[in-house]
């Protein structure tokens, strides 16, 4: 009779040796979902940088998950939100709040991706790449009240 201490299983149970990757670490297949949808939010900002570098100083983008909705929220889901990081606590207090525009003052802009809708919209690899290009192109568009087109000459054409 085998002794088994309780709760340990082995995993070399036919001789075998013992599992181990199926890919090295460094391989594009070993990457998760999450790390590749990173990567490409990642060149899509740098490409942005490249060409708005001074302008997108002091926005800062990430990646959540999903984006939080009220129980009862009807429409649809965001694929990505621009928010205006809150103004430094002064000693006077005002009821009437105003919204500094991004290139007046000094206040932080965050625009966030959401992955999972994104993932749940796009087709494929590359209708993803596009359609987060398309809306970080849009974000940035609207912080800096531009038009998407002159944001990027190649917002709205197909890829080829």
């Amino acid at each position: 009779m085998r002794s088994r201490v309780a709760g340990v299983r082995r995993r070399d149970r036919h001789g075998r040796g013992v599992r181990g990757p199926l890919t090295p670490p460094q391989a594009p297949i070993s990457r998760t979902r999450a790390e590749r949808f990173d990567d490409l939010v990642e060149d899509e900002v740098r490409r942005l940088g490249s060409r708005w570098g001074r302008e997108l100083a002091r926005v800062r983008f990430t990646v959540e998950e999903v984006p939080s909705v009220e129980p009862g929220f009807e429409g649809p889901i965001p694929l990505g939100q621009t928010v205006l990081q809150p103004p430094p606590a002064t000693d006077q207090t005002t009821s009437s709040a105003r919204l500094i525009a991004p290139g007046e003052g000094k206040r932080p802009v965050r625009i966030t991706v959401f992955r999972r809708p994104v993932e749940a919209r796009a087709k494929g690899e590359a209708e993803m790449a596009r359609l987060i290009r398309d809306l970080l192109v849009e974000e940035v568009a609207d912080l800096l009240g531009l038009s998407p087109e002159s944001v990027d000459p190649s917002y709205d054409s197909p890829d080829d």
